[in-house]
């Protein structure tokens, strides 16, 4: 069973509106101090980018469908600082810079303090940005112009309800290799610490009328990123 987030193709959640050209990047001040704090919590290194994506869907229905996007990422990074124990819950519900839960100051330094971003090297960072390719010994079982078909059922193989970048619309649907992008981390296995497990990641087409029963273009094709346990030959 999929969960809220895997909405791609699904009616009855409403048109997708595009922002007009020209929009601000961010419409609220405050949007952009949502990006920049989960930016400076990522680089404490408590989790990775799977993990972080888990926690958002991970949110009840109710909310994920009324928060808008930045809400939902706070909201996961809020669930993300109690379980990794960065922060307690009575800190998030304390306003009070540096202090802890019960309004008192801290009597030492937070354990990760010194791997605080620091201003002078957001740059650095965000041109780092950072990449999943890895080596591997699993070997390249695709080829560009080869038909695969995704897997059915999908869902993540490795953990029950866990994190998984196969979207339910594709589970079952044919298509065939435009591109093989190397080996890349997993992200069934990293989302959950079990390891990174990479494994070969190739660019999926797949005609929109083997995706949908009524598409608006039928003509249109949609390229996916798939890893390889996702596809199987046909």
């Amino acid at each position: 069973m999929s969960r809220v987030h895997d909405m791609g193709g699904r009616f009855g959640d409403g048109p997708v509106t595009p922002e007009p050209q020209g929009a601000p990047v961010f419409a609220e001040d405050w949007h952009a101090r949502a990006l920049a704090i989960t930016l400076a919590c990522g680089a404490l290194g408590q989790w990775n980018i799977d993990t972080s994506r888990h926690a958002r869907e991970r949110l009840a229905p109710l909310d994920y469908t009324r928060f808008s996007y930045y809400e939902k990422w706070l909201a996961g990074l809020a669930t993300l600082l109690v379980e990794k124990q960065v922060l307690s819950a009575k800190d998030l519900a304390s306003a009070t810079d540096g202090r802890d839960g019960t309004g008192a100051d801290r009597a030492a330094p937070h354990p990760l303090a010194a791997r605080a971003l620091k201003a002078a090297d957001v740059a650095a960072a965000l041109a780092k940005g950072g990449p999943a390719d890895r080596p591997s010994d699993v070997a390249v079982a695709f080829a560009p112009g080869d038909p695969v078909r995704c897997r059915r059922p999908g869902g993540n193989r490795l953990v029950a309800g866990g994190h998984t970048r196969l979207p339910t619309y594709a589970v079952g649907a044919r298509g065939w290799i435009v591109r093989v992008h190397g080996t890349h981390v997993l992200p069934d296995s990293a989302a959950h610490g079990l390891g990174e497990a990479p494994e070969p990641l190739y660019a999926v087409a797949f005609a929109a009328s083997d995706l949908w029963s009524a598409p608006e273009h039928p003509g249109d094709e949609v390229v996916l990123d798939l890893w390889q346990s996702y596809l199987e030959a046909v």
